[in-house]
């Protein structure tokens, strides 16, 4: 269905695919502006002009910011495959990496980078007056302290764990809606978000009911759950023309539901290019950031047990050093059984979706998670944890038989990763059951369609019903 061009949304992010990508909300943000593209609306992407990049058809915009965040400009114009795009330069923002420094941590200026990035979305958001205006995760929010009267406002929290906390000083800046983002003394940009916005936005379902309790709300439990039922989930989707094995041009033979045959041939590629040994159990892969919230920890204890299960794994991911150490440890001890590329490769990345038998993904919370969508697409079953996201797509096989897609664990534990393994083990080593799973996973629509159509109701929504925020 194709939407009317009914609203004029300004969608801020801090991330966009494929311009300035670090994590998942670079993905999502494309992907759903494209798809709200597609079905109509008129959407204005404003990211960070980290890389001074060259834009097409450009024009300039001097932005009224203060002192502190300037000289502030915006620049449109359109590049590439993205299209029509707004590219912020305000204090700092131009650096190698949006958010790391070259040893691997964070800019000293981090905080002023984006309260500087937000005062310039705000003086924008003034003079182009859009009727909703989109916000993603803390980067965005102090935006609305910077506005007096506040549009109808729509803030998406892609991962809750990233506040922004900074020293109360920054509260001195804000000079509307300052009590906003306070608190326990310091200054929250992400608190102020969830105050202000009309409606909150979590990536997945099950993430949005996570997020209101004391264990998963990250110390904003109470004011999410004040949001009532203006805080809503709605699952994220996958790019659905770079994630097809039909038309795959970084796998050296493409496939579809009705033949997998071509996997079997990937398999072995990989096997023989990491050299391991096929011992007729499954291949097991990870493409992941190599950090707590993803359990690459929970599975290193289980490496040792792999030449027993028949099984071999394949990690490519980069990230904590303590993590990658761990795994060049684990290759090192079991050379036939364990594979890690450290880095991201994004030809190996699709290779390694295609070619596995299992994508295992044991996540300590996962707001949405693509991974597992991707690799449902592929006909590669995932093993995952009952959170987030993860609870909201994959269905586990021996609890729901006639429609289980995969394995999933009660708990983020190696106790429980191993019990699941088990029990994969045993679902890949019976053909027909295991044939049934792929094809479930792969008629499942993973595309931005209805992801893109509900927010488009709430943009709706937002202009039509009376403001509805917790301050």
């Amino acid at each position: 269905m194709v939407y009317a061009a009914v609203v004029k949304v300004m969608f801020a992010s801090a991330e966009f695919a494929p311009l300035a990508r670090v994590g998942g909300l670079a993905a999502a943000a494309a992907g759903l502006v494209a798809e709200l593209r597609r079905q109509g609306v008129d959407v204005q992407v404003v990211i960070p002009d980290y890389f001074a990049t060259k834009l097409q058809r450009e024009t300039v915009v001097k932005l009224d910011v203060p002192d502190w965040a300037g000289p502030a400009t915006a620049r449109t114009g359109t590049l590439g495959d993205i299209g029509t795009i707004t590219l912020i330069d305000a204090f700092g923002i131009v650096k190698s990496h949006p958010y790391l420094q070259p040893d691997g941590h964070g800019w000293p200026d981090n905080d002023r980078r984006f309260m500087a990035f937000s005062a310039a979305v705000a003086a924008l958001a003034t003079a182009a007056a859009p009727d909703v205006l989109h916000l993603n995760d803390w980067h965005t929010c102090v935006a609305l302290g910077h506005l007096a009267t506040l549009p109808p406002t729509m803030l998406t929290i892609h991962t809750l764990g990233y506040q922004g906390r900074t020293n109360p000083g920054w509260l001195k800046t804000l000079p509307h809606h300052t009590a906003a983002f306070e608190q326990w003394g310091d200054c929250n940009p992400l608190l102020g978000g969830i105050r202000l916005a009309d409606v909150v936005v979590a990536v997945s379902p099950h993430y949005a009911a996570e997020i209101t309790t004391q264990h998963g709300g990250f110390g904003l439990d109470e004011p999410l759950r004040d949001k009532g039922d203006r805080l809503v989930g709605i699952l994220n989707g996958i790019d659905a023309d770079e994630w097809n094995p039909e038309t795959d041009r970084h796998l050296p033979a493409t496939y579809s539901s009705a033949d997998v045959g071509a996997k079997a041939g990937m398999r072995a590629e990989l096997l023989a290019r990491f050299g391991l040994t096929d011992g007729g159990g499954p291949l097991l892969t990870m493409v992941t950031r190599l950090a707590d919230q993803k359990g690459v920890d929970l599975l290193l204890p289980l490496t040792p047990f792999l030449e027993h299960l028949g099984a071999t794994l394949i990690v490519l991911g980069d990230g904590e050093q303590g993590l990658a150490d761990a795994l060049s440890a684990a290759t090192a001890a079991h050379p036939n059984q364990v594979a890690f590329v450290r880095g991201y490769d994004e030809a190996l990345a699709h290779q390694l979706f295609a070619g596995a038998d299992v994508f295992t993904m044991p996540s300590r919370f996962e707001p949405c998670g693509l991974a597992q969508m991707q690799s449902m697409a592929y006909g590669t079953l995932p093993l995952v944890t009952d959170v987030g996201g993860l609870h909201d797509t994959v269905i586990d096989v021996d609890a729901v038989p006639a429609r289980g897609t995969g394995i999933v664990v009660p708990d983020a534990s190696s106790v429980a990763l191993m019990d699941g393994l088990h029990r994969m083990v045993k679902a890949y080593s019976q053909p027909r059951r295991r044939a049934a799973m792929q094809r479930r996973g792969m008629a499942i629509d993973w595309s931005w369609k209805r992801p893109a159509a509900a927010h488009i109701d709430w943009y709706r929504r937002l202009l039509t019903e009376p403001a509805t925020r917790s301050v």
